[in-house]
């Protein structure tokens, strides 16, 4: 059991997986990993996290300046690109259905005070899971 607070929800296997943002950082490096379980397709719960370059979905009046996130899909998206603006993240690797990864800019990292972890990487993972939806 983690007592850190640097996994919530994550299985054992999950916790020593390999993933695709891995390769962006060099070690050492400090992980951390947040698992939940959602009951539906991987396809449609990509769709909610590509949502993600639109839309913070978490406290809409002070990371959305008050206005409220989208509470269906938005059809329409830009296609996912490189570089492209994801929360505070810039895009720096997907696969459709599959992950999101994120890459804080040295920019951005400086004004949020995290050099000691540079690159700051975050990474959305779609896994289907036993008896799970389009299982």
């Amino acid at each position: 059991m983690d007592v850190t607070g640097k996994v919530w929800g994550a299985t054992g296997p999950e916790q020593q997986a390999r993933y695709p943002c891995d390769r962006l950082v060099e070690t050492p490096s400090e992980g951390w990993i947040r698992a939940v379980d959602v009951s539906a397709p991987a396809g449609l719960t990509f769709r909610w996290l590509r949502q993600l370059t639109i839309a913070p979905y978490s406290y809409d009046w002070i990371d959305f300046r008050g206005q409220k996130s989208p509470q269906q899909l938005v059809q329409g998206l830009p296609d996912l690109a490189l570089g492209q603006p994801l929360l505070v993240f810039e895009i720096a690797d997907f696969a459709t259905d599959t992950h999101l990864t994120g890459v804080l800019p040295p920019r951005l990292a400086e004004r949020h005070v995290v050099e000691a972890l540079q690159p700051a990487v975050e990474q959305w993972r779609t896994m289907p899971f036993a008896g799970g939806p389009g299982d």
